[in-house]
This record gives C-alpha cells, sequence and structure tokens, in this order.
C-alpha cells in the first residue's frame, strides 16, 4: 500500500481522500466546512474493496459538529476522525500530501514541491485567483504543520494548459498593459482534462502521443480542451474560470462591453460586476436554477425558459466543438466527463447531433444505457469515437504528488 493524501482547500472548507496509488482506490474521503463559523462541520468515509469495486463502507459516515475556527484546527479534526473511523494513519501513514491549486499563473508547469518560495508565489498569484488560492495556501500551511516529515506537492490547474501556443492564449489587448498585469488565457480543470485525454487513449488501446482529442468537462464549472498529442493546445476558460461556456452559475463568453453598460446604468461597482456575472447568470440566470437535471425536467414539462437555457448552453457548447475541430484540423476522440458530461444522454446527443459532416455518429442506445465506467457512446463505425470517461482528479492529483515525491 502507498498512501497519498489529497487536500483541496478553500476558505472556509477543504476536501479531503486518502488514495491508495498501488491500486488507485481510494481508503477513505472526507469533507471539513463552515471553518471560521460558530459551528464547524466534520463528515468522514471508510471506503473498502468488495466485489473488484470500490464502495462506500457499511460502517455510517462519521459526521462531527463543532466550532472550527481555522484550518489548523480543522487538520486536528480530520486527524482525529482518522483515528477514530479509520483507516489509522499509523498503518497507513502517506507518502505524500498532494494539494490542489487553481492558478499556478505562467510560473509554474508542473507538480511542484512545497517549498517555502513556492507557498510565496501561490501567495503572489493570489491576485489572479483571489477566490481560490488564498484558500489552498491556507491549506497547505496547515497540511504542512500536521504532515511535517512528508513531501508536499502543489498540483496546479493551470500547468496542463502551459503547453498553448502564444496565438492561443494572448489577448488581442495593449500588450504593455496585458504583460505589467500578467493578463492572458490561463485555463482551469487541467487535471480532470490530462486524466481524461490519458484514460481515453489507454482504454482505446493506442497511444496518446496520436491521437486528436476534445474534452468536454461539463459539471457546474464546465470547460473544453483541445488536445493534440497529450499537449494542450486551446481551452475554453481564460484568465479566470469564468470564460467560455455557460455554466451552472457564470455567463461564459459576454460581449465585456455589458460590463461598462451594467456600470453605468445600474450603478455597480466591479466586485457586483463579479458576483453577477460569476454567481447570478448561466443557467440560474436563465431559468432561476443552476442544475442540469432540474433544466432538463423543466424544459421537458414545456418551460420556456428552462428552454431556451437549454438552447443557450447547446448553443454555445457546439461552437467551442467546431472550433477545435477546426483549430486540430479534425479529431479522433471527443470525451464527455464530470457531473453532466457523464450523466446527462440529453445533453451529449444534443452537443453532437449537429456533427454528423465531421464523422460523429452516436450511437442512441449506448448514449442512453444504465452502463457506468468508460464506454464508447460511437456507432462502431464512426470515424470519430466518442467517450464517457469519469474523471477522477484526486486520483492525478495523487499520481502527480507521489511521482514528484518519490522522483
Amino acid at each position: 500500500m502507498t498512501p497519498v493524501l489529497v487536500i483541496n482547500s478553500g476558505s472556509s472548507s477543504f476536501k479531503y481522500q486518502l488514495v491508495d496509488v498501488d491500486t488507485d482506490r481510494p481508503l477513505a474521503s472526507g469533507l471539513v466546512e463552515r471553518i471560521g463559523e460558530e459551528s464547524g462541520l466534520a463528515t468522514h468515509t471508510v471506503f473498502f474493496a468488495g466485489d473488484g469495486a470500490t464502495v462506500a463502507a457499511t460502517k455510517a459516515t462519521s459526521r462531527i459538529e463543532r466550532e472550527i475556527p481555522d484550518h489548523t484546527t480543522g487538520f486536528a479534526v480530520m486527524l482525529e476522525a482518522f483515528a477514530a473511523q479509520g483507516p489509522s494513519l499509523e498503518g497507513a501513514r502517506p507518502v505524500a500530501v498532494g494539494h490542489r491549486v487553481v492558478q499556478g499563473g505562467a510560473r509554474f508547469f508542473e507538480p511542484t514541491l512545497v517549498t517555502p518560495l513556492v507557498e510565496i508565489n501561490i501567495d503572489e498569484l493570489s491576485a489572479l485567483a483571489p477566490l481560490h488560492n488564498p484558500g489552498a495556501l491556507q491549506g497547505i500551511r496547515a497540511a504542512r504543520a500536521a504532515f511535517a516529515d512528508v513531501p508536499h506537492v502543489a498540483v496546479f490547474d493551470t500547468a496542463f494548459h502551459q503547453t498553448m501556443p502564444p496565438e492561443a492564449y494572448t489577448y488581442a489587448i495593449d500588450r504593455d498593459t496585458a504583460q505589467k498585469h500578467r493578463i492572458r488565457k490561463y485555463g482551469f480543470h487541467g487535471t480532470s482534462h490530462k486524466f481524461v485525454s490519458e484514460a481515453a487513449a489507454a482504454f482505446l488501446e493506442r497511444p496518446l502521443s496520436e491521437l486528436s482529442q476534445i474534452v468536454l468537462h461539463l459539471g457546474n464549472g464546465a470547460s473544453a480542451t483541445a488536445i493534440r498529442g497529450g499537449a494542450s493546445v486551446d481551452t475554453s476558460m481564460g484568465l479566470t474560470p469564468l470564460e467560455g461556456l455557460v455554466m451552472g452559475t457564470r455567463s461564459g463568453d459576454i460581449d465585456p462591453s455589458v460590463l461598462g453598460v451594467l456600470a453605468r446604468r445600474e450603478d455597480m461597482t466591479p466586485g457586483e460586476l463579479d458576483a453577477f456575472l460569476n454567481k447570478r447568470s448561466g443557467l440560474l440566470g436563465l431559468a432561476g436554477a443552476s442544475d442540469m437535471r432540474d433544466i432538463d425536467a423543466r424544459r421537458r414539462s414545456g418551460d420556456a425558459d428552462a428552454q431556451l437555457a437549454f438552447d443557450v448552453y447547446i448553443h454555445r457548447l457546439r461552437a467551442y466543438i467546431g472550433a477545435y475541430l477546426a483549430q486540430l484540423g479534425g479529431v479522433d476522440v471527443i470525451s464527455f466527463t464530470a457531473g453532466v458530461g457523464e450523466n446527462s444522454a440529453v445533453v451529449r446527443a444534443a452537443a453532437l447531433e449537429t456533427f454528423g459532416f465531421a464523422g460523429v455518429r452516436l450511437d442512441a442506445e449506448r448514449n442512453t444505457s444504465g452502463e457506468r465506467g468508460i464506454r464508447v457512446i460511437s456507432t462502431d463505425d464512426s470515424p470519430v469515437t466518442v467517450l464517457v470517461v469519469p474523471t477522477d482528479e484526486e486520483l492525478e492529483i495523487a499520481r502527480q504528488a507521489h511521482a514528484v515525491a518519490t522522483a
């Protein structure tokens, strides 16, 4: 057994998972939330292997409610849960701790061993990700205190996209201003896009280096990436995770002049505009619901707002698929992943409905089957293979952290 502890930390919560990288199996996972509030909450679940699959333990998930004033206390609560519920960290001591960090800027191209200098860089990059990097840094510092004798590795969401060429990541604005404020496309969900593209190649038993792929990570946050030979060549998210596809609460692409109009007519501040586009737009803004399952159910019952929200979502998705087909000069594999991508047959079918000209032939029965796991949903004679690939960002972070720690 080779356990790696994966930490995904925010400003008021952190998720964790203990992964055995020898078997790719989670051993335990949990969530510590409401940090800094009057009453914090921690949940902890233990896993075991049964019938060849990983399933939740018959033991009930533990739940602790108590004051958790900071991340350091949160890690103490996590350690208490491991001690009380298992697995014992004495017997399954992590060989490394992997930390998800959203923004690595142009400084970090790969998973990186955490040092005081790396912490300083993550802190400085908070200017580009003020909602994410500060929380990640708090988690790193608390984790390093709790596991002082274990290598800690930062895995950056942006790192996978550092292979994009300048024409893909450069915005057409004054170059001196862009350089001064480090304004460019960085892309996100890189850990997921890397995992899915590699899993697709392995599943198809084809060399990753020979494949042109489009990966569609469709969850509450959503992004599309064009991948050639295992390297990202373009992606839909930009300077922040706001750019690109229509998402649960985010607008995606929008005319920048809309901000000026709202600032003048509604007297909205920059902070209010940011919240408007990130938290009150997307599916939520169009139809009052951010969950695609709710949107689909409502549109089927004749709700016009839900139908429009669905149509706008699909229109934007097709636009990016078409753009990446052009950028790649054709595609071998299109993969759907994340909550919507893995579970919504209607979204998958609608997204690809117009791409018969490009060799995309979806098999309706395969697409709507209840089968789980990685699977083909295109016809046997489809020139483009369409897959559903469950993503596993925690496993990918664990693998990368272990590789760095043992290098």
